[in-house]
């Protein structure tokens, strides 16, 4: 199979259901660094200027409003974000598949919580039309490890890539030393190692 190279110029990031109430089911890692490393995808797109399409699902219920953070780095894909219904499946309720069809990208970044409901659907449902998805797993999560584990399998044997928020960064920036690659060097450091405990003295 080709390996396909994501750049911010041939892809789009898709953020599944990143609620405030939703991101209190994460288990298998801490929700906080689901959130944080979420946030930073947000970030990330912004500087890149990458189309964003953000959905949530039953804002009105337990799941609650998307992440406050989001909404304010990303205010024009929050105010134009999918709200669904009840739809379990994203890529199955029309108005999110036409919006990511809008953004004319067939490389997808996908994040979503919980990956074991609310990623793992997409994902594979946009590999099998054709596209090619990568899941950042640290920007997502399930309420247990075993539930992580099957949905991580079924995604790759599905042929969707599985990566991280540094791996994807350094993937998209590809030279550190370019105006693009020092604001995405200084994300990493600023937002994205922090949260991993990480970072150089």
């Amino acid at each position: 199979m080709a390996v396909v190279r994501f750049t911010a110029d041939n892809a789009a990031l898709l953020l599944i259901d990143h609620q405030v109430g939703t991101m209190q089911l994460i288990k298998n890692i801490d929700s906080d660094l689901a959130a944080k490393q979420s946030i930073a995808l947000a970030k990330m797109a912004k500087i890149l200027n990458m189309p964003v399409v953000i959905t949530s699902s039953q804002e009105d219920q337990a799941q609650g409003p998307i992440l406050p953070e989001i909404a304010q780095v990303l205010p024009d894909a929050y105010a134009a974000r999918v709200k669904r219904p009840g739809v379990v499946n994203a890529w199955e309720y029309p108005d999110f598949h036409n919006a990511v069809l809008a953004t004319g990208r067939k490389n997808l970044i996908m994040a979503g919580v919980t990956t074991d409901v609310c990623l793992i659907f997409p994902a594979i449902d946009a590999a099998q039309e054709g596209f090619a998805v990568q899941a950042v797993m640290d920007a997502s999560g399930s309420p247990s490890l075993l539930s992580e584990e099957f949905a991580r399998q079924r995604m790759h044997d599905a042929g969707v890539v599985l990566t991280a928020t540094n791996t994807l960064m350094a993937e998209i920036g590809k030279d550190w030393s370019t105006p693009i690659g020092q604001q995405l060097i200084g994300l990493l450091f600023s937002d994205v190692f922090p949260a991993l405990g990480a970072g150089i003295k």
